[in-house]
């Protein structure tokens, strides 16, 4: 699978709900802004290696920031964030 990283940046969009998912899963109590930095920043730092599809979601796993993220390969709206506690998955 190519990595489509510029069109999940160009498209990427949020739900009211995942701003507060993300802050649970990931233990922090961010701002809006703040984790939508935050997304782009993985999303733009992560190797290609980071990236993979399986059915309809990318999962983007950036093993330097502990980070992993789905998004939803239809509507590239974020589904969650998720910290990898074992950084060799």
């Amino acid at each position: 699978m190519a990595v489509e990283r510029k069109k999940i940046i160009d498209n990427i969009c949020y739900t009211e709900l995942v701003y507060r998912r993300i802050n649970k899963k990931l233990g922090t109590d961010y701002s809006r802004s703040r984790i939508e930095t935050l997304i782009l920043d993985l999303l733009k730092t992560t190797p290609e290696s980071g990236f993979t599809k399986k059915g309809k979601n990318y999962y983007i796993a950036n093993m330097d920031k502990g980070i992993r993220i789905t998004v939803n390969s239809y509507t590239f709206r974020v589904i969650t964030a998720d910290r990898l506690s074992n950084p060799d998955l």
